[in-house]
């Protein structure tokens, strides 16, 4: 149970405390001069409610401001000043033995207010020693407090005893003997000192001293016949009792926080250095998570490792390619740390697998054509490795000549650990991002790819016609398409332009524009490739050029007239037999002279009924499975003749099927493009060869 957290919201309990105090003050006026047994129950009972009330709401405010202990413990230190003041400055002022808090109205609101005052003063220093109670307290110590409370009531209340009779008093002395050992032992529950750095002990040494010194004056106060005293006994002998009581609980309080923290003062600066570690370490933690910049980071590392190792120096090298490249300083300059390394690595040879600590008196550097010295008596140097591979070199220097001990080279070690993960999680961001923009790549590579390739195959009475196309993951740049050249002819084309990914794509589709535009202007094949090659070869730069086979069919006569530009080979499976035609002819964009249309040499296919024509790229014949065998050209002719009787959309589709299976233990790492034109006609033979 917990008597200062019930279910009340804190501007509630402002309103009950105020309210509370404004019948005090009411009940005070309008009955102060009653020495009736029920006028002091209601009285106390009042003050109670006020003093309880008053309580619930500071120990909330003052709950907020626990993260600067030394604050609050200030803040008391004016308030138990506040009352010597006041106490000191009384006996000056007024005439002790003639005052009384009812001598006039003036004095009755005089008296109001300071025992107001008084009133807001103890909560708040109550709530103080409270919640110090509780401070980085690993377990809960709530009976402890709370049977003091109850004691702390009981005092309270004993004074209406007296009332009832004179010689009552010893339940008043028995509650204020186990109030006061409860308060001793309570006392010793300072954890909270622990935590504090060395120079707030220090600061808390001296003002828990000055505290002591004044709680015990003003506990001798709350004994004397002074003002102050006449006044609170006036407005509650229960409350000045407590007061007292909690006197003494503050000059017991500050002593023990005196030699708890003078004990505390020698490990101080070792308790410091540890959570500067803690506190780095976590910060770090954070920054390795958050922060995508590498050189941010590896700025904090060198700047924490001077800081808690007390170094004087600190920087960072990476290894880049292997050469060494220095990414971050701190108190020394770039060019003396970059050639201070370099001296130091080249002399250790191979010997930077762990952690190595070198003690040169005067290290001489050149820098600038002139010797540069350096006195660092002591260096630490870190090794940074990811997956088991150096990756670059934590350096912490010190001039002062006494070595790095186990601590600080512990905590170098963990630094390099930290620069380590941030450069290992360096290299994923920067790998994601190159991933992200190549998959953003292929996709767009992939749209135009598909804007680029017809939609549908052309409707013939005589000519069946099937295309299919399959990409692979890496875009390459097939391409196909149909160009109605008038009633009677038909052109048909398939390229693959070398190289993948997006650059292909936009090849393919500069393809596309020069063979659409051309194929409306000039008919014969070999005239339009020559004009193709020309086009091409001054956009296309040396490291790309483009295959393609461009014929042109008649659709009356069946006569197939075609040029072949670096292509696969056109197959054609005529009487359950296959040949295959491989014209002369240099790839588009290769050579731009009169070589190229020198060598590039038109054929001439008579198409008989039931003949097949199958245009593809070289994705079908180089499809490897899992022994990395290929495909084949035997293997693709051999599925095109036992299904040459089927529909062509039909024969594409067994095509597939047998390639699929074939490769389905590896990846397809090129386009599969295929194309297949059907003759049909009532003559086995139309038109003259």
């Amino acid at each position: 149970m917990n008597l200062f957290s019930p279910n009340i919201a804190k501007s509630r309990k402002l309103e009950y405390s105020i309210g509370f105090s404004i019948l005090l003050f009411i009940f005070k006026i309008l009955f102060s001069s009653s020495d009736s047994f029920l006028f002091h129950f209601a009285n106390e009972f009042i003050v109670f409610f006020t003093l309880y009330f008053w309580l619930l709401y500071l120990v909330d405010f003052v709950h907020t401001k626990l993260r600067s202990p030394l604050q609050i413990v200030l803040n008391v230190g004016i308030l138990s000043a506040l009352f010597f003041f006041f106490v000191a400055m009384s006996t000056i002022i007024f005439d002790i033995k003639t005052f009384t808090p009812h001598q006039n109205f003036i004095t009755s609101i005089f008296s109001l207010i300071i025992s107001f005052i008084c009133f807001i003063a103890a909560a708040y220093i109550f709530s103080v020693f409270r919640e110090l109670f509780f401070l980085r307290q690993k377990r809960d110590p709530k009976t402890y407090f709370n049977t003091m409370i109850v004691f702390f009531v009981f005092l309270f209340f004993s004074n209406l005893l007296i009332k009832i009779d004179q010689e009552f008093d010893y339940p008043k002395n028995a509650f204020y003997i186990v109030a006061l050992i409860l308060i001793s032992i309570n006392s010793l529950r300072v954890a909270w000192i622990a935590f504090l750095t060395k120079r707030q002990k220090i600061y808390l040494l001296i003002l828990s001293v000055v505290l002591s010194i004044l709680f015990g004056f003003n506990f001798s106060f709350s004994l004397d016949d002074n003002i102050l005293t006449k006044i609170l006994v006036d407005l509650s002998p229960g409350f000045h009792s407590v007061l007292s009581l909690m006197m003494i609980y503050g000059t017991i309080y500050f002593g023990v926080i005196f030699f708890t923290t003078l004990f505390h003062l020698p490990t101080a600066e070792a308790f410091d250095r540890k959570a500067e570690e803690v506190t780095s370490f976590r910060d770090l933690t954070k920054l390795v998570t958050q922060v995508l910049d590498f050189k941010e980071l590896a700025n904090t590392i060198t700047q924490v490792t001077t800081k808690v190792c007390n170094s004087d120096s600190a920087w960072l090298v990476v290894i880049d390619k292997e050469e060494y490249d220095l990414v971050s300083i701190n108190n020394i300059g770039y060019v003396e740390a970059d050639e201070l390394s370099k001296k130091i690595l080249e002399s250790l040879n191979d010997e930077t697998d762990s952690l190595i600590t070198l003690n040169p008196d005067i290290t001489e550097v050149p820098v600038k054509n002139d010797l540069q010295k350096f006195n660092f008596s002591w260096i630490v140097i870190a090794p940074l490795k990811i997956h088991e591979k150096q990756k670059g070199f934590l350096f912490a220097a010190r001039q002062k000549d006494f070595p790095f001990d186990d601590d600080d080279k512990k905590a170098i070690e963990a630094f390099s650990d930290y620069a380590s993960v941030a450069m290992e999680n360096a290299m994923l961001i920067e790998e994601s991002i190159e991933k992200e923009r190549l998959e953003k790549e292929l996709d767009v590579a992939r749209e135009v790819q598909y804007k680029i390739l017809p939609s549908e195959t052309p409707k013939y009475k005589n000519v069946d016609i099937s295309a299919m196309f399959i990409p692979a993951f890496e875009v390459g740049g097939d391409y196909y398409d149909f160009f109605e050249l008038d009633d009677d002819h038909l052109g048909v084309v398939m390229a693959d332009v070398s190289g993948k990914g997006i650059s292909a794509a936009f090849i393919m589709a500069e393809v596309k524009g020069v063979f659409k535009s051309l194929s409306s202007v000039i008919f014969n094949p070999n005239d339009l490739l020559v004009k193709a090659n020309a086009i091409l070869s001054e956009s296309l730069d040396s490291k790309n050029f483009v295959t393609a086979i461009y014929g042109v069919l008649n659709l009356k006569s069946g006569k197939f007239n075609f040029v072949r530009c670096g292509h696969t080979p056109l197959i054609l499976i005529s009487e359950g037999r296959a040949e295959r035609f491989t014209p002369m002819g240099l790839g588009l964009g290769l050579d731009n002279s009169e070589k190229f249309s020198d060598t590039l040499k038109q054929m001439e296919i008579q198409l008989k009924n039931n003949d097949i024509l199958t245009l593809y790229t070289d994705g079908i014949p180089e499809s490897q499975n899992a022994h990395l065998e290929d495909f084949g050209y035997e293997r693709f002719e051999n599925i095109l003749i036992e299904n040459s009787d089927l529909s062509t959309d039909e024969i594409s589709n067994k095509v597939m099927a047998n390639l699929t299976t074939f490769s389905k233990d590896n990846i397809q790492n090129d386009d599969i493009t295929l194309l297949i034109m059907k003759w049909f006609s009532n003559n086995k033979i139309v038109g003259e060869n």
